[in-house]
């Protein structure tokens, strides 16, 4: 068994970064593929078990220094995530470089499997609907993906759009003139916003117009070209607004269109233009579909833990 042993380099920062607070990290790797992780002298020296899936650790062993090097440092709570479940095979889910360093320099990237797939599914594809519930990141990471694209100068501006729809409210009920009654709407994503751009930044964007924050009715009759296009919150469009926004998407343009269908406020009999314009589209090229679950919840765990018990409380029905 000793002369089994591998050393796998690496310097004692990196070592002190990738393995997490207390080696949680190095603890899950070693369930995970069934090893022992050695610590005391330098680099690692991995002891393999039964079972023990060496290449596999390695694999994710390089991809942790390969992040790490890049400024994005995973606790063992978002790792076991990325990673899946214990008999699925192993995917290179980890990402090697940040997608966009926010306004603190902290690196964003890619957080579960279908995260790491929408941002493929933006690499390969001009529309991409990313359906799931809320906590999943989707529009967190449409609005990242959205600002690196203008920041790298892919993107001319950015159209963050959203219907005014809400459970049980009318514009025509709310105070204030149409931009104070639209405001709330649209909270969510200059929240991202601001998350990822400094204020002095965000203002001089949406001053000159290179980053437009609107509600879904703004766009009627018009055409956007070199934009990166998203709209959040589309399971409470109509019909005809998704065909409407869809039919917006002018040359050298990308759209994210995301949803969560089981949150629909729409009046009872409307069709869900989310769901409606997934399945007639089905299957055409450059339109891409990326499905989130409960398991890509990044919020509080319970969050998860709510979700997966409303999904069989429904199944039961």
């Amino acid at each position: 068994m000793q002369s089994s042993i591998r050393h796998y380099s690496l310097s004692d920062n990196l070592k002190r970064v990738i393995s997490g607070e207390r080696e949680t990290v190095f603890r899950l790797l070693e369930s995970r593929f069934c090893v022992e992780i050695r610590t005391r002298l330098p680099g690692l020296d991995i002891v393999p078990l039964e079972d023990a899936d060496m290449s596999g650790i390695l694999a994710v062993l390089d991809q942790l220094k390969i992040a790490a090097r890049n400024g994005e440092v995973l606790d063992a709570r978002q790792l076991e995530r990325m990673l899946g479940p214990k008999e699925a095979p192993f995917t290179e889910a980890i990402p090697e470089s940040p997608i966009f360093r926010n306004r603190f320099g902290i690196s964003v990237s890619a957080k579960t499997p279908a995260q790491a797939e929408l941002v493929k599914a933006v690499e390969n594809n001009d529309i991409i609907f990313a359906k799931g519930p809320a906590g999943t990141g989707k529009t967190f990471l449409a609005v990242t993906l959205a600002v690196a694209s203008l920041e790298r100068g892919e993107a001319e501006r950015i159209c963050l759009v959203r219907p005014a729809v809400e459970a049980g409210e009318s514009l025509g009920f709310l105070p204030g003139d149409l931009k104070e009654k639209i405001a709330p709407y649209l909270r969510p994503i200059h929240d991202s916003l601001s998350e990822l751009l400094s204020t002095e930044k965000l203002r001089r964007y949406e001053e000159t117009g290179a980053i437009e924050v609107a509600p879904l009715a703004y766009m009627r009759g018009r055409t956007l070209k070199r934009a990166f296009i998203i709209l959040d919150e589309a399971q409470n469009t109509t019909t005809a607004q998704m065909k409407m926004f869809l039919t917006r998407l002018g040359p050298h343009s990308k759209a994210i269109i995301t949803g969560d269908t089981s949150q629909i406020d729409l009046a009872k009999g409307q069709v869900s233009g989310l769901e409606h314009a997934m399945k007639i589209l089905k299957g055409i090229h450059g339109i891409a579909e990326v499905e989130f679950s409960a398991t890509d919840v990044l919020r509080h765990h319970l969050v998860k833990d709510i979700l997966l018990a409303y999904e069989q409380n429904e199944l039961k029905k």
